[in-house]
């Protein structure tokens, strides 16, 4: 299998790097999490870049690019630990592209490309934990008109986004449903998170909906494998740059007159951490390159990404913290923000141990098929 980057790809990587490093530095981002964890002036930076069109159609006025252009974008994201939340523009162009009717691709995906409408999945209820087909949203239809009732936690910029991606029962199946923030019955409660994002808990009451697709738990368990793909691709660039920090660390910190570099013990814990980081680099091309499999596959593919890139993320981030020593978990170091963002994504669309669970269930079903 050819793992070599066409030349567009190298491109695009290095176009999205120099703004990170010239447009989104430490300190914008400090000012950016003290303000509330989310930049209008800094998403449309990323849409100007075509960033927001990455997954949509040039004949909606986007890139028309696939899961591998995404990989490379959001690698060189998370090396910025970039808090404006890109992988859910990924997530709500590619199903509204891919399930929406005709009218709603018409109305939405050009304003998501040019960034004038940020759109997120709200699909996390309290009682669910990790389950996708666990949802107590209802839907209800009179005539052609829909509306929702329930209540999503923990959405992405819930507060700042313009509509929302929701699941809810419909006639006893799950549906999936697009409702605007502005409509009648919404409300959002927003909230920074750990790592300097925002967050918000989101109500419907009778609010107005467009029915995106009936067959919402399809659409919903691909919403959540373009989210799990995004997020192993960001870790992996928080990866690279949290082990440069600790690196560089080594390298000028002394103890005895000498660098920490050079004490062996030390070098042999950052060789593990090495492993550990290219690890999950074949993983996250793995999860993307398998983004456009069957559903079983598909799915399958995404437990075991995120499983191992859950194991290497928390190896990793906590080994840097310990040698680092106690500036490692200070908030004015960098480190410590590298550390946060790998934990917020270690849980981010189920855990390590629920994927685990996912993997070895997976693997049964399969086995069941071959007896």
């Amino acid at each position: 299998m050819d793992f070599n980057f066409t030349d567009d790809q190298d491109q695009l990587r290095d176009a999205v790097r120099k703004w990170v490093d010239k447009g989104y530095d430490f300190e914008r981002r400090r000012a950016i999490a003290r303000a509330g964890g989310f930049d209008r002036g800094v998403y449309g930076e990323l849409a100007d870049l075509g960033l927001a069109g990455l997954y949509i159609s040039e004949d909606h006025g986007g890139m028309g690019m696939g899961p591998v252009e995404g990989m490379v974008v959001m690698e060189e994201l998370g090396r910025g630990i970039v808090l404006e939340p890109l992988g859910q523009t990924l997530i709500a162009s590619g199903i509204i592209g891919g399930y929406a009717p005709d009218a709603v691709k018409s109305a939405w995906l050009p304003k998501i490309a040019g960034g004038q409408a940020l759109v997120v999945l709200a699909h996390v209820e309290r009682a669910a934990r990790y389950r996708l087909d666990v949802c107590e949203t209802t839907a209800s239809r009179s005539g052609e008109a829909w509306t929702v009732t329930g209540a999503k936690s923990i959405v992405p910029t819930g507060d700042q986004a313009e509509a929302f991606l929701v699941p809810a029962v419909a006639d006893g199946k799950m549906a999936l449903f697009l409702v605007e923030r502005g409509a009648g019955g919404v409300k959002a409660r927003g909230y920074g998170t750990m790592e300097g994002a925002r967050a918000a808990e989101v109500t419907f009451a009778s609010s107005p909906a467009a029915l995106l697709t009936q067959d919402g738990l399809a659409a919903l368990e691909h919403a959540v494998d373009i989210g799990i793909a995004a997020s192993c691709a960001e870790a992996v660039g928080v990866l690279d740059k949290t082990m440069e920090v600790t690196a560089e660390y080594l390298n000028t910190r002394k103890q005895f007159g000498v660098p920490l570099a050079t004490f062996q013990a030390l070098r042999h814990r950052m060789a593990d951490m090495k492993m550990q980081q290219e690890l999950a680099r074949s993983m996250s091309y793995y999860a993307s390159l398998k983004l456009n499999a069957p559903p079983e596959e598909r799915r399958r593919a995404m437990a075991r990404a995120k499983y191992q890139l859950g194991v290497s993320m928390r190896f990793v981030g906590q080994n840097s913290v310990q040698l680092h020593g106690g500036i490692g978990v200070t908030d004015e170091y960098i480190g410590s923000h590298y550390f946060k963002k790998l934990t917020q994504l270690e849980l981010a669309f189920g855990d390590t141990l629920h994927h685990l669970g996912e993997v070895s269930a997976r693997m049964q079903d399969t086995a069941g098929v071959f007896a």
